[in-house]
């Protein structure tokens, strides 16, 4: 049974995906092995393509290694994607890799029973919503757009990720988001799984609230001393200034 947590009467609402809107084991077990067996194609056959030779000088610089190879930096990529590193090219390969995955309908995307009612109830309540997540804004957008409820990209009115905002730890790359919706702060409403995320929203002047899951890796951990929730359906909000 939801217990009822308090209000927020904010603006927008900003969403983590990984453990918050969706599984961290979809991600983990079925996007991270299918990225995994493409690395090396992409590599190899389309390394003159914008996004991934801009990927592949970034991890040349991130590694030192500046005359890195295809298969060098397939080895860096795995590696980090062992460490679970939520390293900018990584991110922006996999991202590359996974909207094709979702636009042949090789893949289809996870999400908690409780999130879209709840963002559709949010969104017609005249609240703006935001997604702020590691992955690339370009697997955002096939996350979305290839839901198992349809194409949910109509409730979303923009995407960050660590490129265009920055680390998800630092509370810049909060300040960042603001001025790019212009959105006040204390009108801002963070949802993520992981503490040292909500710590850095806070001490940018957001709100935030610490979504815990059970079966999710930050779950035992749990989110400090921020608001929890268990589910969307424990989260009020609301938006006093809205016209709809």
């Amino acid at each position: 049974m939801s217990v009822p947590g308090p209000t927020y009467d904010v603006d927008a609402v900003v969403l983590d995906i990984e453990g918050t809107t969706s599984a961290t084991g979809f991600v983990v077990h079925v996007l991270y092995p299918y990225s995994r067996a493409r690395f090396a194609e992409l590599l190899t056959e389309r390394a003159g393509e914008t996004a991934v030779a801009r990927a592949i000088a970034q991890v040349r610089e991130l590694t030192g290694e500046p005359d890195a190879d295809a298969a060098t930096i397939e080895k860096t990529l795995n590696a980090w994607l062992d460490e679970d590193r939520k390293a900018t090219p990584l991110k922006s390969l996999q991202g590359v890799i996974w909207s094709e995955g979702f636009a042949r309908g090789d893949l289809v995307s996870h999400f908690y029973d409780d999130v879209v009612p709840r963002l559709r109830a949010w969104h017609a309540a005249g609240l703006r919503l935001y997604v702020y997540s590691s992955g690339a804004v370009s697997a955002q957008r096939a996350w979305f757009t290839n839901s198992p409820a349809g194409d949910l990209t109509p409730l979303v009115s923009g995407l960050y990720d660590t490129e265009n905002a920055g680390p998800k730890q630092e509370p810049d790359s909060y300040r960042r988001i603001a001025g790019s919706t212009g959105v006040a702060a204390d009108r801002l409403l963070f949802l993520s799984d992981r503490p040292a995320e909500l710590d850095a929203a806070r001490e940018a002047g957001w709100h935030a609230v610490g979504v815990r899951r059970p079966g999710e890796p930050y779950f035992e951990q749990g989110v400090g001393d921020h608001a929890q929730a268990g589910t969307f359906d424990e989260i009020t909000v609301s938006n006093s200034r809205s016209t709809s």
